[in-house]
């Protein structure tokens, strides 16, 4: 039996797409074996979201070709895509395919090995108009299964390079997505994460369809789902529509990323963002009134080029006082290719770190206020492993609906249910919570022996 190892870098959506190339694998009678041993196959999925994602992706490369230098390397995923020259110069990489053409690996793998001629399979993410179907029926992760509905992004930010690395937007046919979703159901999911490279702008390729359509059609017409998370949305893509339907559902959970990345209008015009601050704050207003105790977490781009203080403390203060219960802090880092790496006025490094501080630490304030509010409530949360800081205690970490993280007394066989948590001690990064009972079990309180 052939055996494939994959290494994943970057972010969900490429996690995702390394579960959905195993599924091809798998079909072809593969079995799949640890990266760090021997393997037939090695995938690398890579991600070039920075500089950085780039190197990391090369240092993993190279790992793999010393690790076995009989097996087939092939290179996927973002950076693949924007640069497969360079990925190709690294003696040893026999395959080379970009974000799209997935499901040519396997054919490619088969003529490799006959022709024993290095392989580059990347075309133009520009011209790709349609989505490309993978299937991922079930996940390693046992708690929340990621459904993919769309691929791309219109935007062009100037501090990104993703557009060149996914193409433009394009959404999954909303059939295949509800036919999906049951399946992972089906399969035992009770939560399912929808995601994408620009998941909020689903179907702005479409002609009479919208996100917000999708959202009320998985609400209701997927069975025996408990839990419909956003994995991120712009606020630009928040319309009265989609707050209607999050006002109505019982299902799509009280929390959402909503990526800020500047609370300054001057900041955000340079970083051609398509919102101002203004904007975003009426919509959180509106979304507050539509979703009670909602947790709203973002992404914050610190030290971007010609940023004052006077912008840096315009973010602080907005997001302080809209009360964000939890933020990614990025220090700025230059991206070659994008039009932000060549503008003058690049912030010092001291500079950046000592505002990433700042933000982090309000962060961490923030996040302790808004979980306080919810000491001595029972929430939902689904258990998903054992706790990582006493793996000898009978303690499991999970999450509830509004995304704070409960550590409490459980047992294994409660691991992907949902079960009713007292919050005993708020806290952050993790609360304490009392194990009250598994929901749909008629059950008096349970006591577990601690």
């Amino acid at each position: 039996m052939p055996s494939v190892a994959f290494h994943t870098l970057g972010c969900k959506v490429n996690h995702y797409e390394t579960e959905a190339i195993w599924q091809l694998f798998k079909e072809s009678g593969y079995e799949r074996t640890e990266f760090e041993g021997a393997s037939d196959v090695y995938v690398i999925n890579t991600c070039t979201v920075t500089n950085t994602g780039d190197k990391k992706s090369r240092q993993v490369i190279r790992r793999a070709i010393r690790q076995n230098p009989d097996s087939v390397i092939c290179v996927t995923g973002c950076y693949a895509q924007t640069s497969p020259a360079e990925i190709m110069a690294i003696p040893g990489v026999d395959i080379v395919v970009g974000t799209q053409d997935r499901v040519k690996m396997l054919d490619y793998i088969q003529q490799f090995r006959e022709e024993r001629q290095p392989i580059n399979g990347v075309s133009n993410i520009m011209k790709a108009k349609v989505y490309e179907e993978l299937d991922v029926p079930a996940f390693t992760d046992r708690t929340r299964a990621s459904l993919k509905i769309q691929e791309g992004c219109n935007n062009f930010c100037t501090f990104c390079i993703i557009p060149w690395a996914r193409g433009l937007m394009r959404s999954r046919d909303p059939e295949e997505v509800i036919k999906q979703a049951q399946q992972l159901v089906d399969a035992g999911y009770k939560e399912i994460v929808l995601t994408g490279i620009h998941t909020g702008g689903y179907g702005e390729d479409m002609k009479d369809y919208n996100f917000a359509m999708l959202l009320k059609a998985l609400d209701e017409q997927v069975e025996g789902l408990k839990r419909i998370r956003i994995s991120s949305i712009e606020a630009s893509q928040i319309t009265d529509e989609v707050i209607e339907v999050l006002d109505k559902s019982d299902k799509i959970v009280r929390h959402l990323h909503i990526p800020i990345q500047s609370g300054s209008n001057t900041v955000l015009k340079r970083m051609r963002r398509k919102y101002t601050m203004e904007f975003f704050a009426e919509r959180l207003e509106k979304l507050k009134l539509a979703l009670p105790g909602l947790a709203v977490t973002s992404d914050v781009i610190v030290g971007f080029p010609g940023e004052t203080e006077e912008e840096f403390m315009e973010t602080f203060h907005f997001i302080k006082k809209h009360k964000f219960s939890e933020l990614h802090v990025f220090p700025y880092s230059k991206r070659t290719g994008t039009p932000a790496a060549r503008m003058e006025d690049q912030v010092d490094e001291d500079v950046k770190n000592e505002r990433v501080h700042r933000l982090i630490s309000l962060s961490d304030q923030l996040a302790k206020e808004y979980a306080s509010d919810f000491e001595g409530e029972i929430l939902e949360v689904i258990p998903e492993e054992k706790y990582k800081e006493d793996p000898e205690s009978s303690l499991y970490m999970g999450y509830t609906d509004n995304y704070m993280k409960v550590v409490f007394p459980a047992t294994e066989d409660m691991v992907g249910k949902i079960v009713k948590v007292k919050i005993s001690k708020a806290g952050y990064p993790y609360n304490e919570g009392q194990f009250v009972r598994v929901l749909g079990e008629e059950a008096v309180k349970v006591r577990l022996s601690s």
